[in-house]
């Protein structure tokens, strides 16, 4: 049998059993590595036959030196870590993950938006400071009959679009890829960008990053604002322009911000946003429950099985590689 190397470029699990048991009945030497420049890429990954992927970037660089690499499948949704036209043109497909955690992610969204709503993180430090004292939250406002606007429509934001409406709130959205019909199934109106943000009570942000939408949120979208306005991020930090985002804070054209994301991760200790107590921030954590790291964890490996045993993987998202890499379609069971 033929053996295979499979590296994990990068990981934050405590194990990465999963990932071995999923690839256990082939004969594969399987790699763990820590890598966090190109160059520490490539001299892992240069005869590796998979690769497995979190945060590492995975450049046209690091692909031009990749030998005999047949798929690379990153952990999550977003492949933004990953050159996909240069994969392409190599011929390595490019897998991921595109359903798991979406009511992780949904619900953290919507926890975000409801502590900032209702001041949660700020009544509950002043309480432990010994203010028992209603009106330090003031002012707070109804949830029902207010609108929120989502930038994106895909699973994930499509869960929250239920969950919100169940608390009253009427629900728009930005999605250019979005058909009208799947969004009317929803009871949700589509938008542009600009008419979202005029419109909205709150935002959640759920677009991928990509060229196109990389701070694509900026300084003409605050400005159009409702100064109630709480924008919540749970998808990646660059999709809002970040210095932006800290002038509409400071000069009060927003009331405050939710953020799963930032531009820059760890967030830096000098960053402005640690300093605003109208900000709750958490640490790219939207997409974690021990049921979807789980899931998340198999998958992935299994995207390289499916490929090093001749068949495309179930996730895949450079489909114009089956014109360079002939493999077979998994039977449906």
């Amino acid at each position: 049998m033929e053996k295979f190397k499979v590296v994990v470029t990068d990981y934050e699990f405590q194990t990465l059993a999963p990932e071995q048991e999923v690839l256990s009945p082939l004969n594969v030497e399987f790699v763990a590595a820590q890598c966090r420049t190109e160059e520490e890429v490539i001299a892992v990954c240069k005869d590796a036959d998979a690769i497995i992927n979190q945060y590492a970037p995975i450049s046209a660089n690091v692909i031009a030196q990749l030998e005999k690499c047949k798929v690379i499948s990153r952990y999550g949704v977003g492949v933004n870590t990953v050159d996909v036209d240069a994969a392409t043109e190599k011929g390595i497909i490019v897998a991921n993950v595109t359903d798991y955690s979406v009511d992780e992610v949904s619900d953290h969204a919507l926890a975000l938006l409801l502590s900032l709503a209702r001041k949660i993180v700020k009544l509950n430090h002043e309480v432990k400071n010994g203010v028992w004292d209603f009106n330090m939250g003031k002012p707070v406002y109804r949830l029902r009959g207010k609108t929120l606007g989502l930038v994106g429509l895909g699973r994930i934001p499509q869960a929250l679009a239920k969950k919100a409406q169940s608390f009253g709130l009427h629900v728009i959205a930005y999605d250019p890829y979005v058909p009208a019909e799947v969004a009317n199934e929803l009871n949700v109106q589509l938008v542009g960008l600009n008419d979202l943000f005029r419109q909205s009570d709150y935002i959640s942000v759920h677009a991928p990053l990509t060229k196109e939408t990389k701070g694509m949120i900026s300084d003409e979208q605050f400005n159009l604002a409702k100064k109630e306005l709480i924008i919540v991020n749970t998808a990646r930090g660059p999709v809002i322009d970040e210095p932006a985002l800290i002038r509409a804070l400071q000069d009060g054209k927003i009331a405050g911000a939710g953020l799963d994301v930032t531009e820059c991760e760890p967030i830096q200790p000098d960053n402005p946003l640690l300093q605003m107590e109208n900000v709750v921030i958490t640490p790219h954590v939207a997409w974690y429950s021990e049921e979807s790291e789980r899931e998340l964890k198999r998958k992935t490996a299994q995207n390289v099985a499916d490929v090093l045993s001749g068949h495309y993987p179930n996730y895949f998202v450079n489909p114009r590689v089956k014109e360079k890499v002939q493999l077979k379609e998994k039977q449906l069971v």
